[in-house]
């Protein structure tokens, strides 16, 4: 984005203006102070990146912001959006500026959206909220809006319910619903989260157009250094609930002066930077020796009869072997979620063979199934949807535990919690708490500790760092690693993150449209790509350099517009 002239925004008033905001929550042990005297402010057209560490405080901020505190929170201060302040506001005034004049993207769009309700129809009910149309204009206008944001056969998509969209185009949903009525102030915690590379880069320019276009200004709760470096012009960076550093964003992100800031950048997964041009070879990489963890033959799988049909995966072979980690990457919808269930027997194939520890699934007894699903952890994307609101912390660690080693003393299986809260670098203290009460990354790493407590010979991660920032990223990526070396067990790493990809993985597959473009070693396959779509995957990677992310940017704009549409989900 180009940030405004600062001759005019001298004399513009902030859309979102934050003066001197506490934010204290009443908990059973006492009072936590979460947010101490944050100032910040918003003008039209520009975008602030508030950015820190799970538990920071930045998302209890945007919260506070928009007046959705939770009830044991206590806000003091000030924070105006548009001149009417938010914290002296009662539930009626804010009802009316929630959606019309601010609007809030959600870092787990499971919890924004309704599962029993089609997406179209709650697109459409955000719309005539405000609004004074008929049903079918704002059902018109929500498949345009799913279009707008990149949703394939909006048309058809409309009529979907949340759960039979991937990850990301669940979230392009929730930013669709956002953007409805065009509000003068847009909230975005981490609203690339669960999006591919390509899609992130859609859906940036697009928050981009509407800062530019319509004035729109945008507070981005972020924990993607690249993000930040490709769509802010200013940043604050968050620490314990306070803002340590702030200014331009060249400034903070180029020439950081704070050692937490310094930490934070040193902590970012850089993808290698080479010629993306794509360098076809006939030569397969030998496997390895040992017997394969998980083995898929030429598998498809088709959902749903007829003309409504879609066919999620096609023909695909790949297999992951003990003590190596293969990574599945493609863009949202690629069928590489709908490949890892496959690889845990929780979807059946349509056609070809499926082999876990040896063993065909086809032809596994529902009893010898469970015995060699106990040698499997799994992580999945969305840890609200993964972890029983109605148990404790300790009790989503230790259930595994109670499924599949039922003679398994009380002392052994706290004790068992207890190593796997260590492992993940979480505090033992938190293991009374419910999931509720943790960040989105804290939740997250509950979701390894669970996996990892059962000691498994496979691991299945989905987008198992999406939801965490880059310094909790790197240590959770370190202990998968050690416990890997040390356990032996075989990993397949479903992500979109290739830098996180190139870093961790010795084997990478990309998929595309449930078809396997190219699989190989990841030092090949992601510096040396044999296909153009894996070239443009690469391409369009953020960068944590606002310079050198501006001239890719403007060389992929280059590159659309010689050579027409680029990829699409």
């Amino acid at each position: 984005m180009t940030a405004a002239d600062p001759s005019a925004t001298a004399v513009v008033e902030p859309i979102l203006e934050v003066e001197d905001l506490g934010v204290t929550f009443s908990t059973e042990t006492g009072e936590v102070s979460a947010v101490r005297g944050v100032s910040l402010h918003v003008r039209p057209g520009e975008t602030l990146a508030l950015v820190g560490e799970s538990g920071s405080g930045k998302s209890t901020v945007a919260l506070a912001a928009m007046g959705l505190l939770p009830g044991n929170a206590r806000a003091t201060g000030r924070a105006a959006i548009g001149g009417t302040d938010v914290v002296a506001s009662c539930e009626s005034e804010l009802a009316g500026l929630r959606g019309r004049t601010v609007s809030m993207v959600f870092q787990e769009p499971a919890t924004a959206l309704d599962p029993l309700a089609r997406i179209g129809a709650q697109i459409a009910e955000v719309v005539r909220n405000h609004r004074s149309v008929s049903a079918g204009e704002a059902r018109q206008e929500a498949v345009a809006l799913l279009r707008r944001v990149g949703i394939p056969d909006p048309e058809q998509r409309a009529s979907a319910f949340p759960f039979q969209l991937s990850g990301g185009q669940r979230q392009r949903v929730v930013i669709a619903m956002a953007i409805a009525n065009n509000p003068s102030l847009l909230i975005a915690d981490e609203p690339t989260t669960a999006l591919d590379v390509t899609v992130q880069a859609e859906i940036l320019d697009l928050l981009r157009r509407l800062a530019v276009d319509a004035g729109t200004g945008v507070l981005l709760v972020t924990h993607n250094m690249g993000v930040v470096a490709d769509f802010a012009d200013r940043v604050a960076v968050m620490l314990q609930g306070r803002i340590v550093e702030s200014g331009p964003v060249e400034q903070v992100l180029l020439r950081p002066t704070h050692d937490y800031t310094k930490r934070l950048l040193a902590a970012v997964p850089r993808l290698a930077v080479t010629e993306y041009t794509a360098v076809p070879t006939d030569t397969a990489d030998p496997p390895p020796p040992e017997e394969p963890v998980v083995d898929l033959r030429d598998v498809s799988v088709l959902f749903g009869r007829g003309r409504r049909a879609v066919r999620a995966l096609d023909g695909i072979s790949f297999a992951v072997h003990p003590g190596e980690t293969v990574a599945l990457v493609g863009e949202s919808g690629s069928g590489k979620s709908t490949a890892a269930r496959v690889a845990l027997g929780l979807v059946q194939p349509t056609s070809g063979t499926v082999s876990l520890f040896g063993s065909d699934l086809r032809r596994t007894r529902s009893r010898a199934r469970r015995a060699l699903r106990s040698g499997i952890g799994v992580v999945l994307q969305d840890p609200v949807a993964s972890l029983d609101a109605r148990m404790s912390v300790a009790e989503c660690i230790a259930e595994p535990l109670h499924v599949h080693r039922r003679g398994l003393p009380p002392r052994e299986r706290r004790a068992r919690v207890a190593d796997a809260l260590d492992h993940v670098r979480l505090p033992r203290h938190l293991a009374d708490r419910a999931p509720r009460e943790l960040s989105g990354g804290q939740r997250q790493r509950v979701s390894l500790a669970r996996a990892l407590v059962l000691e498994p010979r496979l691991l299945v991660t989905d987008e198992p760092t999406s939801a965490l920032d880059v310094s909790v990223q790197e240590a959770v990526l370190e202990v998968i690693s050690e416990l890997q070396d040390e356990l032996g067990f075989a990993c397949l790493f479903v992500s979109h993150d290739l830098a996180v990809v190139q870093q961790f993985a010795e084997r990478v597959v990309v998929m595309r449209a449930g078809r396997i473009e190219e699989q190989g070693l990841t030092t090949q396959t992601l510096l040396r790509p044999g296909t153009d779509y894996t070239c443009r995957l690469l391409a369009a990677v953020p960068v944590p350099d606002p310079v050198l992310q501006r001239q890719r940017r403007a060389e992929q704009q280059t590159a659309r517009t010689t050579d027409g549409p680029g990829v699409t989900a």
